[in-house]
């Protein structure tokens, strides 16, 4: 079977002193709160990583908000996942890791903490020469490759990405590397749109509300719709949208969209267009292993820009402030870095 999102153990006391550190945990909807916890040790075939960056991602902000099924999610829970330290310990048995080592994480989540435990598998090993800052999103790029590759995207299709947020604006510095005819961007916020025009959108539409039809805004320019269509926004509603404005015989990458859908969708205008849908999560390991490397690579190379949308930098122990921030739909708030680095 596939490895799936884990989250680690983690052990809570009701003191502060040696050898116990911080962590966040969502109590209830709309509640994140500080905890003590002690630190973790790494097992058989596990490193400890000293957390220093992690970002908070727009999943971390949906169960945040309660817009995850039950299915999904229960409080209490921990989160973030966009992880980028230090190894500070290895286990038995691991080879090749060592103390020392800057690492990307990618399948686990719980980490708005000082310290996580996990396997090999989910670690990248980064260059010394790379911020750490610029390593936590690389988590995100093994889903956004694997995306822009299912959109089987040539210089003869038109793309529309719906959202340019933190992985909607990576996902357009990918896309524009496969050379669609037109790459289409929608989004609120001009801040937003402004950066996706230098990341290689040709075309930027700014829409009046979240719940706007999109060919309602782009039809007049684009009226038969769109070869792929990749949506990076958050609900599930979006793919509603998406259907629309998808042409005849075209794809829908579904990178986005993957909360709950409260509108009715109309499968028959799925048939009738002939359209495919694909998840866009990779559905073997070794291509996660893949797109993971494949992901950092583009980010040493220049290609793709991790580091210029981040707005906001909160300590840990501010976390609640964070979410806060990241909570209100603004254009001048895009990714927000939770700093975990203490004296412990």
């Amino acid at each position: 079977m596939v490895r799936k999102m884990s989250v680690p153990p983690m052990q809570l006391v009701d003191y502060d002193g040696e050898g116990t550190q911080l962590c966040a945990v969502v109590e209830d909807i709309g509640n994140i709160t500080l905890k003590r916890a002690l630190i973790p040790e790494p097992v058989e075939g596990e490193v400890r990583v000293k957390v220093k960056w992690v970002g908070i991602c727009g999943s971390d902000v949906e169960v945040f908000r309660g817009a995850r099924e039950p299915e999904f999610v229960s409080y209490p829970t921990r989160l973030g996942h966009e992880v980028a330290g230090v190894i500070d310990k290895v286990g038995p048995n691991v080879i090749g890791l060592k103390v020392g080592d800057p690492v990307a994480l990618r399948y686990i989540w719980g980490a708005f903490a000082e310290y996580v435990c996990c396997t090999p598998f989910s670690v990248k090993v980064l260059p010394q020469t790379l911020p750490l800052i610029e390593g936590s999103l690389i988590e995100v790029l093994p889903g956004i490759i694997h995306a822009a590759e299912l959109g089987d995207i040539s210089p003869h299709k038109n793309v529309l990405i719906t959202g340019q947020g933190v992985s909607g604006l990576v996902m357009t510095q990918v896309v524009s590397l496969y050379s669609p005819r037109n790459l289409i961007v929608t989004d609120l916020f001009d801040e937003k749109l402004e950066l996706a025009r230098k990341y290689g959108a040709t075309h930027t539409y700014k829409l009046p509300s979240s719940d706007a039809n999109t060919m309602d805004i782009v039809g007049k320019d684009f009226p038969d719709g769109f070869d792929v269509v990749i949506p990076c926004l958050l609900e599930g509603d979006g793919m509603v949208d998406a259907i629309d404005a998808a042409s005849q015989n075209g794809r829908i990458i579904m990178y986005g969209c993957i909360g709950t859908c409260h509108k009715p969708v109309d499968f028959f205008k799925v048939h009738k267009k002939r359209l495919d849908i694909f998840s866009t999560e990779p559905k073997r390991d070794i291509d996660n292993r893949h797109y993971f490397d494949r992901g950092l690579q583009l980010v040493l190379d220049g290609l793709v820009n991790t580091e210029e949308m981040i707005t906001h930098v909160v300590h840990l122990s501010n976390i609640a402030e964070a979410f806060k921030l990241r909570n209100e739909h603004k254009g001048d708030t895009i990714h927000v870095m939770i700093d975990c680095e203490t004296n412990v």
